[in-house]
C-alpha cells in the first residue's frame, strides 16, 4: 500500500473511531456485553483471571483491542507481532482460546462498526479489511 492509500485508510479509521466515540462513549460495557452474550463461558475465566477485578481486566481486554485497531494502519508488523506473542500465551498459559481473544476484538470492532451509516461504503470497506486480517491471524496464532 502506498503512502497516499495508507493515510486515506487512516483517516477513514479515525473517522470510526472518533463517531464510536461520540455515539457509544467508553465502548468497554458494549463490547463485554457482545463478548459475554457470544461466550458466556467466559464470565468465569475474566473472574479468576481477574484476581478479585474483573472490570479492570475487561478494561484492559477492550483497551489492547482499541490499540490493533488504531494501529493496524499505521504499523501493522508491530500489531502482528503482538498477536502473535499474546495468542499462544493466552491459549497455552492462562488457557484462553483463539476462539474468545478473536471473539473479544470481533466485539470490540463490531461495537465501532455499527456506528458507521450505510452510506460511508469506504469507511465500512477499510473496517472490513482490517477486522478480516485481524482475525485471520488470531486464528493462525492460536494454532501454534
Amino acid at each position: 500500500m502506498n503512502l497516499a492509500e495508507r493515510e486515506a485508510k487512516l483517516a477513514l479509521l479515525e473517522r470510526g473511531l472518533e463517531r464510536a466515540a461520540e455515539v457509544v462513549g467508553d465502548i468497554t460495557g458494549p463490547v463485554m456485553q457482545r463478548f459475554y452474550a457470544g461466550h458466556p463461558d467466559a464470565l468465569e475465566a475474566f473472574e479468576r483471571h481477574g484476581l478479585g477485578d474483573r472490570d479492570l481486566l475487561e478494561a484492559r481486554m477492550v483497551e489492547n483491542c482499541l490499540y490493533f485497531m488504531m494501529n493496524w494502519y499505521d504499523r501493522p508488523r508491530e500489531v502482528l507481532g503482538l498477536i502473535e506473542d499474546s495468542v499462544p500465551h493466552h491459549t497455552h498459559t492462562l488457557e484462553v482460546g483463539g476462539e474468545w481473544y478473536g471473539g473479544m476484538l470481533e466485539a470490540a470492532l463490531a461495537v465501532v462498526i455499527e456506528t458507521i451509516p450505510a452510506d460511508q461504503p469506504e469507511e465500512l470497506q477499510v473496517w472490513a479489511e482490517m477486522r478480516d486480517r485481524l482475525l485471520g491471524e488470531i486464528a493462525t496464532a492460536a494454532t501454534w
